[in-house]
C-alpha cells in the first residue's frame, strides 16, 4: 500500500508510522510526506529517513483554489493508494476528496462525531467528559466527518489539563493509526 502523507507539525504519528514499517510490523510504503508550511517537524522526520517530502506552502497562493490545486497536483503524482491526514491542519476542498474517494484517511483526538474540529481536547475538557479519545476515519468534505474505521477511549482524570490529557490521547491515537493501517493492508 502506497501512502502519502500530510503533516502540519511535529510529525508524532508519522514517527509511529515510520517506526513500525522500519520493524516490519506494517507493510505500507510511505511515497511521499507533505506539508502545508515550511519548517515542520514532519518534514523534517521524513526527509532525515530518506523518504521525499513536499511543501505546498498555502501563504505562496494568491487564493484558496489555487493552493488546493497545486495540493492536489503535489499529492497525486505520488499516485497514493491511501492519503493520510495526520495532523494536518488544512480542510481539503471537495476535488481532493473527490480525487481520493474513500481514501483520505484523517486522525482526530477525539471520539468522533463528538467535538469536531481543530480544539477536540480543549472542547471535550470544557464539556466536562469522564471519556474521551481517538478517531480514525475516512474524510469527505464535512469537518471531521465521514465513515468512521477505529476509535479508542481515553479516561479524562480529574487533574487533567488540555496537554496532559492530548499527550495521553497521542499515544492511543499512534497505537490505533498503526493498526488500522494494519487491517487496510490485509
Amino acid at each position: 500500500m502506497r501512502l502519502v502523507v500530510l503533516v502540519s507539525g511535529s510529525g508524532s504519528n508519522l514517527q509511529a508510522v515510520l517506526d513500525a514499517v522500519s520493524a516490519g510490523t506494517l507493510e505500507v510504503q510511505i511515497a511521499a510526506v507533505g506539508a502545508d508550511r515550511p519548517g515542520t517537524g514532519g518534514v523534517a522526520r521524513s526527509a532525515d529517513a530518506g523518504i521525499e517530502t513536499f511543501v505546498v506552502n498555502f501563504k505562496d497562493y494568491a487564493t484558496r483554489s489555487d493552493w488546493d490545486e497545486a495540493l492536489l497536483a503535489a499529492v497525486a503524482a505520488y499516485q497514493p493508494d491511501y492519503v493520510l491526514s495526520s495532523g494536518f491542519m488544512r480542510i481539503v476542498a471537495a476535488g481532493f476528496i473527490e480525487a481520493f474517494p474513500g481514501r483520505y484517511l484523517n486522525t482526530h483526538p477525539a471520539l468522533l462525531p463528538s467535538f469536531p474540529g481543530a480544539h477536540g481536547v480543549r472542547d471535550a475538557l470544557a464539556y466536562g467528559v469522564k471519556v474521551t479519545g481517538c478517531t480514525v476515519h475516512i474524510a469527505d468534505a464535512g469537518v471531521d466527518t465521514g465513515p468512521i474505521l477505529a476509535q479508542t477511549a481515553v479516561a479524562v482524570r480529574g487533574d487533567d489539563t488540555e496537554e496532559s490529557l492530548h499527550e495521553r490521547i497521542k499515544v492511543a491515537e499512534r497505537e490505533l493509526l498503526i493498526r488500522v493501517l494494519g487491517e487496510l493492508t490485509a
